[in-house]
C-alpha cells in the first residue's frame, strides 16, 4: 500500500543533463564515443517542468530556465508574456493578502525542518510514495545509514557528541572510504563501484548500472532516501540554495541514488527520494521504509561548518530517535563519514553501529575488522539474503555483528597498507578514461549470487569483467583495476 502526497515546489537552478540519460552505455558491442553533453544555455529544457512553464512560449521558457535574455528571449512575445504574468501575479498576491492576511504559504515550508521559505520557479510534477514492508532479516529488520562529511578519524573520535554515540554502540575502528572527493563515495555505497569519478560534477550513471534498489525490490523490501533541504520529492537539480544566504544547502552529489539513471528515470523510484519534512511525517505515521539513506544538509553534515557543528546536529536529531519505536524496532543504524579531510593520510573514517540489535555486552566496544563503503552493501545483502551486484560489493566484509547471524566469515587485511585516497581511471575520470566495467555475473560469495537481471544484461561479456575473484582489497589510483587484454584499448578520452 502506498500513500501519495503532492509537493508544490519547483526546481531552482536547473541541472546539467546528458545525452545518455536514458540509454545503456558501456556494453562492449556499443562502439560509439562515450560523450557527455552539458546543456547549453537556451538549447533545451530540464526534464521536470511544471504545467505553468509548459504553457509558455519557447522563448520565455528558455529565459525562465537560463536566466538570460538571449536569442528569442528578446522577442515581442516574451515581453508581452512577462507583462501579463507580472500583472496576474500582482493581482493574485493582492487577493491572497486580502483574504488570508500576510502569511507565508505553508506548502513552501514543505521542504525543511525549520521555518524556511523556499521560492519555487515552477510546480513540481513528481508525487511522493511511502511504501511499507515487513521482511524479516537474519540480524535486523531495518537498516539506516546517516552520512556526515569530510572529517579525519581522530578529529571525529574526539568530538564529545560523536563520542556520546560511540559509547552507545560499536565503533568500527578500520572503516575506510574508497576515494576522494565526496561524490564517488556516495555512488559506491549504492552500486558497488565509483566508475572512475574523481570530481563532484553532475555525473549520471547509465541505466544499465544496477543499484541496491534493484536488490531490495526483488525481495519486496521498502526503501527510501531522506535528503535535508531537498526542495521537493524526486528533485534532480544539482543544488538548492538557502534564500537568505544564497548558499547551497542541498547538493545532488550527496544523494547517491538520484545519480543513477536506473532510479532517476523511474517515477515510482524518484517518489521514494524525499526531504526531511516527509521523514518526520513518515516517522509519525509509522511508514518509514526498511532501508533508509539519510543525508543532512551542507551545514548539518559538517561540510560547510565543522565536525563540532555536525556532532551537535547529530545529537539533536538522532538521540531522541533511538528511543522512538517508530524508528528503532529491530534496527541497525550506521553513522559514518563520506571521507577524511586530509588527502595525504589513510582514508579511514570514524563509523559507529547503533540500534536495538546491538547486544548489551557489545555496547561501548569496538570492531577492528576491515570495512569500507561496500560493506554497507554486503551487510544488507547478507541480512536479507539478497542477490549481489557483481561489483566490489562481492567480497566486501559483512559487519561482524551481522556476520555472526548470517554465517559470513570476516576476512583480515593489513590495513597499514590501505590508503584509497585517489580515484582509478573510469568513464567519469577527469583525465584518465577507462570503459564502464562489466559486472562479474558468475560471482558467488557467501552463498549469494548475482541478480538475474544483471546476468541478462552483462552475462555474455564475462571475459571482459574486472571484478573476478571477489577481492577484499579494493583498487585505487596506484593499484587500478586490471582490464582483460583488448578491453582497455583507448587510453584516454576527453575530460568532462
Amino acid at each position: 500500500m502506498h500513500t501519495t502526497h503532492k509537493d508544490s515546489c519547483g526546481e531552482q537552478g536547473g541541472a546539467r543533463h546528458f545525452d545518455r540519460y536514458r540509454t545503456n552505455i558501456g556494453t562492449p558491442e556499443e562502439q560509439r564515443e562515450v560523450r557527455i553533453t552539458s546543456r547549453k544555455e537556451g538549447a533545451w529544457l530540464p526534464r521536470h517542468e511544471g504545467p505553468h512553464v509548459k504553457m509558455l512560449s519557447t522563448s520565455f521558457r528558455r529565459y525562465f530556465h537560463t536566466g538570460g535574455r538571449q536569442g528569442e528571449a528578446r522577442s515581442v512575445t516574451f515581453y508581452i508574456q512577462l507583462a501579463v504574468l507580472a500583472v496576474g501575479g500582482a493581482i493574485l498576491v493582492s487577493s491572497i493578502g486580502l483574504v488570508f492576511g500576510v502569511k507565508k504559504p505553508k506548502f513552501w515550508l514543505y521542504t525543511y525542518t525549520q521555518n524556511t521559505t523556499l521560492l519555487p520557479l515552477a510546480s513540481a510534477e513528481d508525487y511522493t510514495l511511502s511504501p511499507v514492508s515487513y521482511v524479516q532479516g537474519k540480524a535486523f529488520n531495518r537498516f539506516i545509514t546517516i552520512w556526515l562529511e569530510n572529517t579525519d578519524y581522530n578529529k571525529a573520535a574526539g568530538d564529545p557528541n560523536i563520542d556520546f554515540f560511540a559509547k552507545k554502540g560499536i565503533t568500527l575502528n578500520n572503516y575506510f572510504a574508497v576515494t576522494h572527493p565526496s561524490e564517488p563515495n556516495y555512488v559506491a555505497a549504492v552500486s558497488g563501484d565509483y566508475y572512475g569519478i574523481n570530481n563532484d560534477a553532475d555525473n549520471i550513471l547509465p541505466a544499465n548500472v544496477s543499484t541496491i534498489v534493484d536488490l531490495l525490490e526483488e525481495k519486496d523490501i521498502s526503501w527510501g532516501e531522506y535528503q535535508e533541504y531537498m526542495p521537493y520529492t524526486g528533485f534532480t537539480g544539482m543544488s538548492f540554495k538557502e534564500v537568505k544566504t544564497r548558499k547551497n544547502r542541498y547538493v545532488k552529489k550527496h544523494n547517491p541514488l538520484i545519480m543513477h539513471a536506473s532510479v532517476a528515470d523511474v517515477p515510482d523510484r524518484r517518489a521514494c527520494i524525499k526531504n526531511f519534512t516527509l521523514f518526520y511525517e513518515d516517522l509519525k505515521t509509522n511508514r518509514l521504509p526498511q532501508w533508509l539513506f539519510i543525508t543532512p544538509d551542507q551545514q548539518n553534515n559538517g561540510h560547510d561548518t565543522s565536525v563540532t557543528y555536525a556532532g551537535k546536529w547529530l545529537r539533536g536529531f538522532l538521540e531522541p530517535l533511538l528511543d522512538d519505536p517508530h524508528f528503532i524496532n529491530n534496527t541497525l543504524v550506521l553513522v559514518t563519514f563520506d571521507e577524511n579531510d586530509s588527502y595525504s593520510k589513510q582514508n579511514r573514517v570514524f563509523s559507529i553501529l547503533l540500534g536495538d540489535v546491538i547486544p548489551k555486552n557489545l555496547i561501548g566496544t569496538s570492531d577492528k575488522g576491515f570495512y569500507n563503503h561496500y560493506s554497507e552493501l554486503s551487510t544488507v545483502q547478507a541480512n536479507w539474503g539478497l542477490k549481489s551486484l557483481g561489483r566490489y560489493d562481492v567480497g566486501a566484509n559483512v559487519f561482524d555483528l551481522v556476520a555472526q547471524k548470517t554465517g559470513d566469515s570476516l576476512r583480515s587485511l593489513d590495513v597499514t597498507k590501505v590508503y584509497l585516497n585517489e580515484s582509478y581511471p573510469g568513464i567519469f575520470h577527469r583525465s584518465k578514461w577507462a570503459p564502464l566495467p562489466v559486472p562479474d555475473t558468475d560471482a558467488s560469495f557467501g552463498g549469494r549470487t548475482v541478480l538475474q537481471s544483471i546476468k541478462d544484461t552483462w552475462g555474455k561479456f564475462q571475459s571482459k569483467s574486472v571484478y573476478k575473484g571477489a577481492p577484499l582489497s579494493i583498487p585505487w589510483f596506484w593499484n587500478p583495476p586490471v582490464y582483460p587484454k583488448g578491453r582497455y584499448s583507448r587510453k584516454r578520452r576527453e575530460s568532462n
